[in-house]
C-alpha cells in the first residue's frame, strides 16, 4: 500500500488518496485542473486549459476522465445563506440510545431526509453524531430541534452550539 497524502483543492479541503487502484493515475496536471475548478467551476474549458497548461481537448478528456473516476462527484454553487434566509448556523451533538447497525442506519435515512439538516457526520466521541444545521433564527432553530431533530430515531440527548460568526467555510 501506497502512503496517503492529503492534497487542498480550492477552498474544499479534498484529499486525494494515492493508493492502488484507479486514482493512482491523478498527476500534477490533474491537481491543477481540480484546484481550478474547486475555485471556480463555471470556468470556461478555454481557461481550464490555460491554468491547466493544455490545450482544450486534453483539459476536457481529462475533466472527463476526474468525472468518470469519481474524483469529480458534481459541481455547484456558493449560496449566500443570509440573503435566502438560513442565516443561523447551529451544530448539534448527538448521543443516541441505540448504536446497533439497525438502529443507525434507521437515523442516517432519517436524517438524509430532515429539512435544516445539512451536514451530518457520524463522530467517534462520546457523542454520536454532529450535524450541521441551518434556520432564519435562533426561534426557527428551536422548532427544528424540538420537532425535528428531537424526533429522529434512537435520538436519546442533543447539544447545541450556535456560531457567532462564519469565518471559513465551502
Amino acid at each position: 500500500m501506497r502512503s496517503v497524502r492529503p492534497v487542498y483543492i480550492g477552498a474544499v479541503a479534498a484529499i486525494v488518496l494515492r493508493m492502488a487502484g484507479e486514482t493512482d493515475d491523478i498527476d500534477a496536471i490533474d491537481l491543477r485542473i481540480l484546484r481550478a475548478l474547486g475555485a471556480d467551476a463555471r470556468l470556461s474549458m478555454a481557461a481550464l486549459a490555460a491554468q491547466a497548461g493544455l490545450s482544450k481537448s486534453p483539459t476536457q478528456a481529462r475533466v472527463k476522465r476526474l468525472e468518470r473516476l469519481g474524483v469529480i462527484r458534481g459541481y455547484g454553487a456558493r449560496l449566500d445563506h443570509a440573503r435566502l434566509g438560513l442565516g443561523h448556523i447551529a451544530y448539534v451533538q448527538v448521543s443516541l440510545s441505540d448504536t446497533r447497525s439497525a438502529a443507525l442506519e434507521a437515523f442516517n435515512a432519517a436524517v438524509r431526509d430532515a429539512p435544516g439538516i445539512v451536514e451530518c457526520c457520524m463522530i467517534a466521541a462520546s457523542f454520536d453524531y454532529l450535524l450541521k444545521v441551518r434556520t432564519r433564527d435562533i426561534a426557527a432553530y428551536r422548532r427544528l430541534l424540538g420537532e425535528v431533530i428531537s424526533a429522529l430515531p434512537h435520538v436519546a440527548q442533543t447539544s447545541t452550539f450556535v456560531v457567532m460568526e462564519a469565518v471559513k467555510e465551502a
